[in-house]
Order: C-alpha cells, then structure tokens, then sequence
C-alpha cells in the first residue's frame, strides 16, 4: 500500500485525481474489492442457531459487507468513483462483475422493504452515504452507471423520502465526532442535492443547515477528540457551512466560529492526531480516519478562503494550508492498513481526500 503514502501532502491536499496513477488506483481499490463480499465478522455477529439474527447477505443482500451497512455503500461509492475518474482502472472488470452482482432490482427490493420495517436504520451517516453513491452514478457518463442507477432507484427514493420526512426536521444538531454527527450527514444531502438538481431538497438541506449552524460563535473544540472520533465536529460543521454560505458571508462567519485558531484550544485543530495503531485496535484506526477527514476540512475551508480580503481570509487561510498538508501527510501513512479494523472503511475517506476536487464533493449551488 506505499504507493498512496508516498503522494505528496501538496497532492493530496489538491485532491486531483491525476495523482491516481494505476498503482494508486489499485491500491486504493484492494479493500472495498474484498470488503463489500466479505460477509464475516459483521457487526450483527454469527448465525449459530435458529435464535441468532438471518445472515446480513440476507437482510442486505446488496450492502451486506464491510463489516457494516454504512462502510458497503460507502465502499460502493468508491469504487465506482474509481472508475469513473481513472480510464481503463486496473481492476474495472472486478468491479463491474461484482457491482452487477449484487445491484439487481431483487436484492435493491429487499433493501428497500428492511428500510419500510426499519425507518431509522443507519439514519443519518449511512443514508448520506447512499446518496452520495447516487450522485456518483449521476456523474459518471457510462452506461453502465445509468443501468445501475436505474436498478439503484427505489433506495435512492426511499432515502430521500425518509431524509425529507425524518433527519431535515431535527430539532438540534449532534455535535459528535462519529456516526451521529448531523453536519457531516447534511453536507452529504446538501452535496447529492445539487448533482441530482432537486432544487426542493437542496433548499430545505440549506435551511435546515442555516438553523442549527448559522448562530454559531466560538466552538467548543477542547474536548476534540473523543475516543471513537472520526470527524471534528467543529471543522465538518465549518465544511457543511461553506457549502451553504456566499463567500464574504462565510468568512465572516467563521471568523466568529475560531476565532483563535492559531491559539489554544483552537490551535488543537491544527495538529494531527498521534496514532498509533495495534491490531483490531478499532479506536486507532477510527484516529486515522479523523486526521484524513480533518484534512479534507481543512484544504476545502482554505479553499473556501482563497481570494478573499479581511482579516478572517488573512488570519486563517496559511494556517488552514499549512494543517491540511500536516494532517493528510499523518492520514496517509497509516490509511490503507491491512487491519481489517481499518481496512474495512478507510479506503474510501483516502480517496474522498485524494479527490475531493473531481465533482460531487461541495459542488457550487445550482
């Protein structure tokens, strides 16, 4: 897997996907291969008896590996955003074979009918995960991603359903750094909101983000991170926001939200988190995670910044930089473990950062 460490930060910073060369590619693509097929160990534990819980290929009989339903779709996403950002990927054939497979109107059917029995299942951070594998078949001008998004309808329409009628509605955000965290999940709606072109939904995504964000000052990022953390939820929220706010609005918003940030306790948001790893260490890898996410932030904020005069562009924008090169430099060393802990999920954060510049990720507003 050395070939995604020795990117450069600068690359991964850029979030091109000309740094993808086939060795990248492949490298990239090894673990979501083997995880969406490998139904054992999965969450839901073993079927040892007629009182143990159905096997997860046969409740979820398209996202039934990864360990878990949210890491199979987002694995899914992935792959296909790997084939459609590098021509003739050298392991298309696999893909495509085992993607055909699994993605039939039966097995879509049986997704849909748990999610009727299950309203709330894998609500918000899987569901923002199947949207978003929604859009990047949106993206791809293929036939074979039409047929799939065809065949993948019927849960991108229960999802939706189900974002407009539950997750939009929330009375106040969850400020975690893991599955529940309201801000990552929203930037994932607001995102495929604007591939797809539903005005109506991208509308309410941003209201919803304005209400619980919009009044926010002076975060709270002295206990960044907890344990399990995987995300800031300080700097998703700041993502989720450029996403929603004009550039001179935003600016000045996140003045106000670090107001600090080269100084204690904003400054801890600037450092990569110290990871280090032993095997089934589930807690170290979610660690590696949260310094790959972090990057992303990080880089998209700057980004966000680029061209603006006044003291908040000033202020932030080289420290923004500087902590993005830092943290996607930590992320990649440890990023594509073979521990199945990590290996499980991680690929898909590398390339959300490797890419996050070829489209479906923070995308203008319509």
């Amino acid at each position: 897997m050395d070939a995604f460490e020795d990117i450069s930060p600068d690359a991964l910073r850029a979030g091109r996907a000309d740094a993808m060369d086939d060795a990248v590619a492949t490298a990239l693509a090894a673990h979501p291969l083997d995880g969406v097929e490998t139904e054992y160990p999965h969450y839901q534990g073993v079927a040892e008896g007629p009182e143990a819980p159905p096997r997860p290929a046969e409740t979820h009989p398209v996202f039934y590996g990864c360990f878990d339903w949210h890491s199979a779709v987002h694995s899914h996403w992935a792959l296909v955003r790997a084939l459609r950002l590098v021509p003739d990927h050298p392991d298309e054939a696999a893909i495509v074979t085992g993607i055909d497979e699994r993605l039939t109107p039966e097995n879509v059917a049986r997704e849909v009918a748990y999610l009727d029995e299950n309203p709330g299942f894998e609500e918000p951070y899987g569901r923002s995960w199947l949207l978003r594998f929604a859009a990047e078949l949106e993206l791809w001008d293929d036939p074979r991603a039409d047929a799939w998004r065809e065949t993948l309808r019927p849960l991108e329409h229960r999802v939706r359903r189900g974002t407009r009628e539950s997750f939009l509605g929330v009375d106040r955000p969850q400020r975690v750094g893991s599955h529940g965290n309201t801000a990552f999940a929203l930037a994932g709606v607001l995102d495929y909101a604007r591939v797809v072109g539903d005005d109506d939904l991208e509308s309410a995504a941003e209201a919803t983000a304005r209400r619980l964000y919009a009044d926010d000052t002076a975060a709270v990022v002295g206990a960044e991170p907890v344990g399990w953390d995987f995300v800031s939820p300080a700097l998703v929220e700041a993502d989720l926001m450029r996403r929603v706010l004009d550039p001179s609005p935003f600016a000045a918003w996140l003045d106000g939200f670090l107001p600090d940030l080269t100084a204690p306790p904003h400054d801890a948001l600037l450092a990569p988190v110290d990871v280090e790893p032993e095997e089934g260490d589930g807690a170290a890898m979610h660690l590696i995670g949260l310094n790959v996410s972090r990057a992303w932030c990080l880089a998209g904020l700057a980004d966000a910044l680029a061209g603006r005069e006044g003291p908040a562009a000033t202020r932030l924008r080289e420290p923004l930089e500087t902590a993005a090169r830092r943290h996607a430099e930590a992320g990649a060393a440890d990023v594509l473990t073979d521990d199945y802990a990590g290996s499980h999920w991680l690929s898909s954060f590398a390339l959300y950062l490797l890419t996050r510049n070829e489209g479906g990720i923070a995308p203008d507003a319509a």
